[in-house]
């Protein structure tokens, strides 16, 4: 009786509030993902997905049975009401962690569709919430989960990226989510024939939607992700047993407070502009990064590729993997150099003004 009282008071005190715990809970979820997610290729990081993503997967099939009379344990009824608010706090901590993973990898220009589509997942969570009743609803966001995860998962396990490895990535969420599927025609079969047409329609016009995505280069490349790059006078290793390199750069002015460096680039006559990038790759994964650098042509107002200049990079390094690039003869107007990789997609950018002039502003030196 004490027990079940309990529960009944708990029960209370969250519809009464409901609309306050449920914002407050998905802003410090976020704000916790942000801080504790570390690096994509770590256990831990990944045994809470897949813990989530059983969450919701049982939970779809303990509603269902539930709702088709099936299951009868003693405390099903006071349980199982719970059970779609369990899959919906699962699925805001899905989307948000892929928000925050899949954020870092990309570029937001050439990305924020896929990014806008993640975020309208994880801030609607809580709109939902109804239809998180309806089995089409629950399997479509379980499959959009299963496969935004397997787009990373299957890279890190295997060390291997390309398109390959993303079809692939495709065919175990498909057959994850067919397995859902089988089990849930068992357990209610009127249920699943009913639903058949939308769930083929639903299901294959997302995985459809993902591969168009990722072949034209929407979706980031994840699991790679630029931890820092910089448009700098001078770049040199300290020495050929050293990973330590030394850079100079001009201050950005005092009254931008949260540039390091400065936009404009005032360039000595014979001198080289250095661009510099740390790309995280998980460990195993070996792969081709490229600098592509750009001239904004004021008469056609487009940006005109100059040059491409790949390096090769290996994962593993919690700070990236360090390279850099140079270029001579630069003329002077705006340029944008682009971090991309060997498909072309696109991991960040820098954006910065050439001006001829001796009259360099005050460097700064750093070690990385």
């Amino acid at each position: 009786m004490v027990f079940s009282s309990g529960i009944n008071k708990t029960k209370d005190i969250y519809f009464k509030y409901e609309r306050y715990i449920t914002p407050a809970a998905f802003l410090a979820g976020f704000i916790w993902d942000n801080l504790t997610l570390r690096r994509i290729d770590l256990l831990f990081e990944n045994l809470t997905f897949i813990w989530n993503l059983l969450i919701v997967g049982v939970g779809i099939i303990l509603i269902n049975g539930y709702e088709a009379g099936l299951i009868r344990w003693r405390f099903a009824d006071r349980f199982l009401k719970f059970a779609p608010l369990l899959i919906q706090f699962s699925f805001g901590g899905l989307f948000s962690a892929f928000f925050v993973f899949y954020s870092r990898s990309a570029s937001v220009f050439s990305s924020w569709p896929f990014l806008l589509f993640l975020l309208v997942l994880f801030v609607g969570n809580d709109f939902f919430r109804k239809r998180y009743l309806r089995l089409t609803f629950q399997l479509s966001v379980f499959f959009i989960a299963l496969f935004s995860y397997s787009v990373f998962a299957l890279p890190v396990l295997f060390g291997k990226m390309g398109a390959v490895v993303f079809i692939a990535s495709g065919i175990v969420s498909l057959l994850v989510i067919g397995g859902v599927i089988f089990l849930l025609w068992k357990i209610v079969p009127e249920k699943v024939k009913k639903s058949q047409h939308a769930l083929v329609f639903c299901i294959g016009g997302i995985f459809f939607a993902f591969q168009f995505s990722y072949f034209a280069n929407v979706i980031p490349p994840i699991p790679l992700s630029l931890k820092e790059s910089g448009i700098y006078h001078s770049v040199e290793r300290i020495s050929n047993d050293s990973y330590i390199y030394k850079v100079s750069y001009e201050r950005a002015p005092w009254y931008l407070f949260f540039e390091d460096q400065s936009s404009v680039f005032h360039l000595e006559p014979d001198s080289k502009v250095y661009i510099y990038s740390a790309i995280f790759a998980p460990t195993k994964i070996e792969t081709l990064i490229l600098h592509r650098w750009l001239y904004f042509d004021a008469e056609k107002k487009d940006w005109i590729e100059m040059s491409r200049v790949p390096f090769s990079i290996s994962g593993g390094r919690d700070g990236g993997y360090r390279g850099y690039t140079y270029k001579s003869s630069v003329k002077p107007g705006k340029w944008r150099v682009e971090v991309i990789n060997d498909r072309g997609q696109v991991l960040g950018h820098r954006t910065f003004k050439v001006v001829e002039d001796d009259l360099i502003g005050e460097l700064a030196t750093e070690y990385k």
